[in-house]
Parts: C-alpha cells; structure tokens; sequence
C-alpha cells in the first residue's frame, strides 16, 4: 500500500502540475514554463489537513491508501516547490538538482539514526507530564531540519513510520533495547496529540482560507476560466493515474479515492511564497485559487455523500439477505 500510494502520488503530482503549466505558459506570456509550476505544484498537492478527518466511511484498505497517498503528495510538493524556487532565484541553476537529492538523502539518515535515539530516550522516561514532551520533540525535530536546510515533514514522517512500526525497525539484537509495553504507551500518546492538534490544524486552515477570500475574484471570467480547466486537468490525470495502478493491483473501482482530491492549507502557503515579482498582472491567481479550493472541496463532499448512499444501500441489501435466513432458523426451531 505504501509503495502503490507514493507512485500515485507522485506520478499524479508530476503530471498535474507539468501539463497545468504548460497550459498557462501557453495562455500568460508573462511568465515562462518555470515559474508557471509555482504556481501549478502546490494546486496539485492533495490537503492532508481536509482529507485525513473525512475517511470514516472508507474501508480500511482504501482509508490507509488516502492516508499515505495525501502524506506522500504533501512532503513531495513541498520539497519540489522549493526545488523550483530554488531554481528560478538560483544563479546556478543546475546545481539545484543535485542538492536537493542529496538533501533528501541526508534527510533520511538523519531521520533514521533521531527516531532510533528518541524511541530508546522515551521507553525510559518514567514522569507522567509526558504529553508537552512529545510535543516539543516534533517541534525540535521541525526545527532541525530547518536548521540544516533539510525537509522537516519527511523526518516527522519517518519518525512516526518507526515508532509504529517499532517490532519491525527493532529486529533481531535491536529487541533487547526496547521495552515493548512503554513503546506502546509512548505511540499511544502520539495518537492522542495528533488527533487533537488536527482540530487545531483545520481550524487554523478555515481561518487563514477565510483570510485569503476576496469574493470579488470570483467575478474575474478569466480566472474562473481558468480555475474550470485546471480543475478538469485535475481529476482528468487523476482518474487516469488510479485507472493505471488499480488494473496494475487488479482493484475494480476507483470511487470514491477519485473524488478525495481537495485542495487546502499546503496549497494557500506555498501560494504566500511566490515572490510578487513573477506575478503575472494579467491573471489573477487568488480568483484561480480560489475556485479551485472551493470546487476541489465541493467535489470531494459530493464524492463522500456518494459513497455514504451507496454503503448504505449495501447494508439494507445485506439484511434483506440475511433476515430471511433467520426466519427460516425461527421457524425450524418451531
């Protein structure tokens, strides 16, 4: 599931936004194909922050495949926006590439060798005020990586893949280190932080949305022009993308994971990091995120109110089957 989801991800994320530049290239000759994928990759990066709360009606296959799937396509947007950013303010341009590679190798060590340490540090701390603890070290690992310039999501993230999957990183002579029934406690107060910091983090995504609506840019025909066809590029790649892997994983559906493409709170940030000098003054892109914000999350409502009908539907057919059946026992035992 993991490697299904990160290669829908990227190869989603590549797309979407590569072929969304293109077609602004082609329509604003203010900017050129580079700076269009500013603003393209981070309106082809799924929100985490929306999707995460509203997989109650999944199945439990298809809710870990979304949970990856949006975790995967907001660390690798965000680490291919700065990558660009990197290149269009970079006076060596082909140097850019190769850093980032290599910092996202150096990433991933160091992730490996902090979550290793913090995972033995925390079995063996016995004081019950634990909770702020944990907390201040997802704010440290957070502030590490900015420090050395690397990617602070990828090493949260594979801090948390370790430490629930802590039998399996702490094999073999490693066992000897941990103490399982502390391990368990440690992650179970991990879960309990991030679902309650969710709330606080979807509450502050409605405030800063509702900070960055000017509903006047609504108005704007070409902006909603163009927020209509970025919108069909969208869900265009994404259904061809999901049609490929799930014949490749002989899965036959690719509803409701179709329509759970919102757009959200990575997308509005990485959009206030655009420097204004490459803002085109013939388009306005706040009409353009805007729309597709608001259609992304419409569709996904819409999508969710589906496939809550159609589980529905397959319960009452479900006990229509089964209740005769225990009629017939009913009557047998008569």
């Amino acid at each position: 599931v993991i490697f299904k989801s990160f290669l829908v991800s990227v190869l989603a994320l590549f797309l979407t936004s590569c072929i969304s530049a293109y077609f602004l290239n082609f329509l604003i000759s203010d900017l050129v194909f580079v700076e269009c994928l500013l603003y393209t990759i981070p309106l082809s990066i799924l929100s985490s922050a929306i999707i995460l709360p509203s997989l109650d009606l999944l199945s439990d296959s298809r809710k870990e495949f979304m949970v990856y799937e949006s975790t995967f396509s907001d660390i690798v947007g965000i680490v291919g926006f700065y990558a660009v950013l990197g290149f269009v303010g970079s006076s060596d341009p082909e140097g850019v590439l190769p850093k980032t590679f290599l910092s996202l190798f150096t990433t991933i060590l160091l992730s490996v060798a902090i979550s290793y340490v913090l995972i033995y540090v925390f079995q063996n701390i016995r004081s019950h005020g634990k909770l702020f603890l944990l907390i201040a070290v997802l704010l440290l690992l957070y502030s590490i990586g900015k420090l050395f310039h690397l990617s602070s999501l990828i090493m949260i993230m594979i801090f948390g893949v370790i430490l629930n999957n802590y039998k399996m990183f702490f094999g073999g002579s490693l066992r000897d280190f941990i103490i399982e029934d502390r391990v368990e406690n440690v992650l179970s107060s991990f879960k309990l932080i991030t679902v309650e910091s969710a709330f606080v983090v979807r509450t502050f995504f409605f405030l800063i949305f509702g900070l960055t609506i000017s509903l006047s840019s609504l108005l704007n025909i070409k902006s909603l022009l163009y927020g209509v066809v970025l919108i069909a590029i969208i869900y265009l790649v994404r259904a061809l993308v999901l049609l490929f892997f799930n014949r490749s994983f002989s899965i036959k559906s690719i509803s409701p994971e179709l329509f759970l493409a919102p757009r959200g709170l990575i997308t509005i940030l990485l959009f206030f990091s655009i420097p204004e000098s490459i803002s085109p003054s013939s388009v306005n892109f706040d009409g353009i995120l805007l729309f597709v914000i608001l259609a992304s999350c419409l569709i996904m409502s819409w999508g969710l109110i589906k496939e809550k009908r159609r589980v529905e539907e397959r319960e009452a057919e479900d006990f229509e089957v089964i209740n005769p059946e225990r009629d017939l026992e009913k009557t047998d035992s008569i």
